[in-house]
């Protein structure tokens, strides 16, 4: 069993904390924050306390948190309370470094796109330009902060409505959708790591047979406690709407289908073929390994 390390706020350090929460609420996506103020500065930086809450309407909500070593607000939080006006700007790889770059507390009135290199697109339906770099750009009107503490460390919800959405048509597949691979995100750890949405990071998962599912439960003993088999493999083979027949079982095992299998992977015991089948995404043929295999040993 794992053992934990547990932490009652309030009885460490806020900085502490806020280290582990930033490392252990991972990944994030990053909200780059665009904003103007009352006499037109721009103001450009980088939350990773953020994502969208809804579709209709459509909600986004990002935190730009008191800081924590002298309890003193942002910049955007100041200019969103003023104009009420926000572009939220997602960040690719491609523009990484320069969006670490914004996040420099400069003086107020220092135009962080000038500083970190980015272009400013006007927008079409508030003051505040968008990133021209940015694949995904959210014009959007601030309709409530919440703020949920006066001191260092506390968040401000800077709840905003979406009016209009700008996505790159680069980063769209033939079907009209986003991408994944196209967009190529990048998303917050904690300290100085980053992730990147990208390569073997990406990765499918079924959606759930719902009800209808058999469930870990419903799979025989011998497989549920088996010491090879993980949670990801039970709960793949549990997605499963039946459990297939012996005969079935059987019948696949005997099948020139599963001779071919077996014999690319002569060697390997039936466990390890149905790990393979499950890496394949089948778990049924996974299953019926199992079980086809259990049978005839138990015969």
């Amino acid at each position: 069993m794992n053992e934990f390390l547990s932490i009652v706020p309030g009885q460490v350090p806020v900085p502490e904390l806020h280290n582990h929460l930033l490392s252990g609420v991972s990944p994030r996506p990053i909200a780059f924050v665009s904003t103007i103020d009352s006499k037109g500065n721009v103001n450009l930086s980088p939350y990773s306390f953020f994502n969208v809450f809804g579709a209709n309407p459509p909600i986004a909500i990002f935190s730009p948190a008191r800081r924590v070593r002298d309890n003193t607000t942002k910049h955007t939080l100041e200019n969103a309370l003023e104009t009420k006006e926000v572009v939220i700007n997602i960040v690719d790889y491609s523009m990484v470094q320069q969006v670490s770059l914004a996040s420099v507390e400069y003086p107020k009135g220092v135009n962080e796109f000038i500083k970190a290199g980015f272009t400013m697109l006007k927008s079409e339906m508030v003051q505040a330009p968008r990133v021209a770099e940015s694949p995904f750009q959210m014009e959007a009107k601030v309709i409530d902060v919440i703020q949920t503490g006066q001191q260092g460390g506390a968040g401000n919800l800077v709840v905003c409505e979406i009016l209009k959405v700008h996505i790159a048509k680069r980063i769209l597949g033939q079907d009209g959708r986003i991408d994944p691979f196209k967009l190529d995100a990048v998303a917050r750890a904690g300290g100085n790591w980053y992730l990147r949405a990208q390569g073997n990071a990406l990765f499918e998962v079924p959606k759930p047979a719902g009800p209808e599912g058999i469930g870990i439960d419903g799979l025989p003993e011998f497989i549920r406690n088996h010491h090879e088999l993980s949670g990801n493999h039970l709960g793949r083979m549990g997605n499963l709407d039946r459990l297939p027949s012996l005969e079935e079982s059987t019948q696949y095992i005997h099948s020139q289908e599963f001779k071919t299998l077996a014999e690319q992977l002569k060697g390997n015991s039936s466990i390890q073929i149905a790990k393979i089948l499950l890496e394949k995404e089948k778990p049924k043929e996974a299953l019926m390994v199992l079980l086809g295999y259990n049978h005839h040993q138990s015969c």
